[in-house]
């Protein structure tokens, strides 16, 4: 199969809605990373996603539409959502509800729940539009390695695999949406993003972040398994550990090409290192540290991470992520 990328163009999204009519999968640009799209309504389209990224099939997937599309044909969504869907979509903003039971079964691994995303992308609203059905869509990488940022990144992992990807440029949001479970009185953070629980807590009231009981099947995804990882060695260090990790970058340069992630302020201790900066505001570090990981796979024989100095809001999302990549969660 020859994969092909395009510019959204009529021509391309007319190829694409062929493409989903047909069974195909299909990646696309949101704002927060590249997804790997299939007809919601399809059995056999969702399972090639499944078998495409070598996804586990307990991990449920996330619905995307379109910002007219009407979630009810899907979902029974509670009246105090409405505040959420009002400030915050279309955004990088998943919204878990009781589903209806229109979708394949596939999507939500077998939960009575359904995943539902509006995302703010002009690309992926075009592309929506275009097919005006429900987009099944993990990110568009293999199973845990790094979150797509480029449509390059999507042809890396999948050349070969899927027929097309809709090139929306890169992906300035940096991280996946923040998944909230809102079949209680209580929204609950499944996952975080870059909406964040203080931002829900202050239209509704209240939020809380969910932990997965041992043993419990995953309501969300990412909330289980190794996610995000760089293909080359790695190696964490706190925040307060810089001598330990400077230390192990001499001993690796002397062979190797070793590599270092951190913030801003942490990469001035690190001069006359390589060093891939994430950027000083949670904002940047969202936006910059699924490119930095895919940047250092490509050069490092080891990537040495340093834990950011910011804590909560966003930094929630993306310490989550960047534990993840290097094993530590």
């Amino acid at each position: 199969m020859t994969t092909r990328i395009l510019p959204v163009t009529e021509a391309s999204l007319a190829d694409a809605k062929q493409l989903i009519g047909a069974g195909e999968v299909v990646a696309f640009h949101t704002e927060t990373v590249y997804g790997l799209g299939a007809d919601a309504m399809n059995d056999e389209a969702v399972q090639k996603i499944f078998s495409l990224k070598g996804r586990p099939a307990d991990n449920p997937l996330i619905a995307h539409v379109h910002k007219d599309y009407d979630i009810t044909q899907l979902v029974s969504p509670p009246a105090w959502t409405k505040r959420l869907r009002d400030r915050f979509l279309p955004g990088p903003l998943t919204m878990v509800y009781p589903s209806k039971g229109r979708e394949s079964k596939f999507v939500s691994s077998g939960l009575p729940t359904l995943s539902v995303r509006v995302p703010s992308s002009p690309a992926a609203q075009a592309f929506l539009r275009a097919v005006d059905r429900p987009i099944a869509a993990p990110s568009a990488n293999r199973s845990k390695h790094v979150s797509p940022v480029t449509a390059q990144h999507v042809y890396d992992d999948f050349a070969g695999d899927i027929p097309l990807i809709l090139d929306g440029g890169a992906s300035a949001g940096g991280i996946e949406s923040t998944v909230l479970d809102c079949t209680g009185d209580i929204p609950l953070i499944l996952r975080a993003g870059l909406v964040t629980r203080e931002m829900i807590a202050a239209e509704v009231g209240a939020c809380e972040n969910y932990v997965l009981k041992e043993g419990e099947k995953p309501k969300s995804p990412g909330m289980a398994y190794r996610h995000y990882a760089p293909r080359c060695k790695t190696a964490f260090f706190g925040e307060g550990d810089t001598d330990a990790a400077l230390r192990l970058y001499r001993e690796e340069a002397r062979a190797g090409v070793p590599v270092i992630l951190c913030d801003h302020a942490a990469a001035q201790t690190f001069a006359g290192c390589r060093v891939l900066d994430l950027g000083a505001t949670p904002a940047e570090m969202a936006s910059n540290l699924y490119a930095h990981l895919r940047t250092a796979e490509g050069c490092a024989t080891l990537l040495i991470g340093i834990l950011p100095h910011a804590r909560g809001g966003v930094m929630d999302g993306v310490l989550n992520r960047m534990l993840r990549a290097f094993g530590q969660q």
